[in-house]
């Protein structure tokens, strides 16, 4: 009996980890094709970077256990300039994840990285559609990193036009964000 209970909790286990992945969706809002540039922290793995195209396109990204780091977005045809930041720290204390959006490096960047939160819920939520705005990295002695429970987060990149605008944070089901709809 004490084999069979052992063998069930460490297969439980086994399909927890399995299931909690750390991912981040990148929805791309506008027709521009953008590639997504990855920063970490020492000692973390290297993520390549992708390149997603425009009009609602999803790409979406596995990161490695307790990778720690940033990213952001560079529109086609323009310079690798470091603009509006995306920043992570999966598997962290307590085995949150932590997020944010920073306006630090670049406050001038309106086309990048523009929301960041966890997939399954439209709270907490770091950044905005237009910049500046209260709940990011505006100057470097703000408080506003965030922690949830999730390990999947959505990022939308890019602007979305003024029609499609809304007080109201749109929520994205799973089955969107995978591709299954």
């Amino acid at each position: 009996m004490q084999f069979t209970s052992t063998l069930l909790f460490a297969a439980s286990a086994l399909v927890a980890s399995v299931s909690a992945a750390n991912v981040v969706h990148f929805h791309n809002q506008d027709s521009t094709t953008r590639t997504i540039y990855f920063a970490h922290n020492p000692g973390m793995e290297d993520i390549e970077a992708v390149t997603i195209s425009g009009l609602n396109t999803i790409k979406n990204v596995t990161f490695p256990d307790g990778w720690t780091g940033n990213f952001h977005s560079v529109s086609e045809g323009a310079a690798n300039v470091t603009g509006m930041l995306g920043e992570v720290m999966f598997n962290g204390y307590a085995g949150a994840t932590y997020f944010d959006i920073s306006a630090i490096v670049n406050p001038d960047d309106d086309q990048g990285v523009k929301i960041l939160k966890p997939l399954s819920s439209d709270t907490p939520l770091s950044g905005c559609q237009t910049f500046p705005c209260s709940n990011a990295y505006n100057l470097p002695d703000d408080i506003a990193t965030l922690a949830t429970d999730d390990t999947e987060l959505i990022c939308l990149l890019g602007t979305l036009t003024s029609s499609k605008r809304s007080t109201r944070q749109k929520r994205y089901d799973h089955e969107f964000v995978a591709g299954a709809l």
